[in-house]
């Protein structure tokens, strides 16, 4: 059985969700799936798996600053093994050239180009927010296309749950398509 590590660096949960689905879709191929939330193991070992996804949060136009150390630190191991990275932002949702824009920006400063590469809409929590958050999250979406969720009794999800799946497929299928076999 192929194993594949699924590391994540995420702030508010929708990444982490998303990595739980990729995982799901893996597994259903037969491929060993092991998430790592990377604020919580920062050290783990990319070396010993056949593939690497690797999910991130965009805030404020950066990706998560633990996504950007882990592949720096690891970007040796990620060569050599089918690799993925996806990117979560509202921004998706907003203007999606510049959400594209995070991720080659983020190819620049890690300096790793993963083989696959997906774009997935992030979420509005209101009902997590702290008082302030909400109310500044609020003001945030009234500035912003129109149609994102000012609600904040509510949550907002513009994840599209499909286009998640089909990339955890075109994984599956890179990673058994793939010789290589970790040590």
């Amino acid at each position: 059985m192929k194993r594949v590590l699924l590391a994540y660096g995420a702030a508010e949960g929708q990444t982490a969700k998303i990595s739980d689905v990729v995982s799901e879709v893996l597994r259903s191929h037969d491929i060993e799936a092991t998430l790592v939330d990377l604020k919580s193991v920062p050290d783990a070992d990319p070396a010993p798996y056949d593939g690497v996804v690797v999910g991130a949060s965009v805030h404020l136009g950066q990706h998560d600053q633990h996504t950007v150390d882990f592949i720096r630190t690891h970007a040796d191991a990620l060569n050599g093994r089918p690799t993925a990275f996806f990117s979560v932002s509202l921004t998706v949702e907003l203007d999606p050239a510049e959400a594209k824009g995070y991720v080659e920006r983020f190819e620049q400063e890690t300096g790793w180009r993963p083989d696959r590469v997906a774009l997935f809409g992030g979420a509005l929590v209101h009902t997590h927010y702290g008082f302030v958050r909400r109310h500044l999250m609020k003001r945030w979406a009234e500035g912003q296309k129109p149609g994102l969720g000012t609600d904040v009794s509510r949550d907002y999800v513009y994840t599209e749950w499909d286009a998640v799946r089909r990339f955890a497929e075109d994984v599956a299928a890179d990673v058994n398509a793939s010789g290589t076999r970790a040590p």
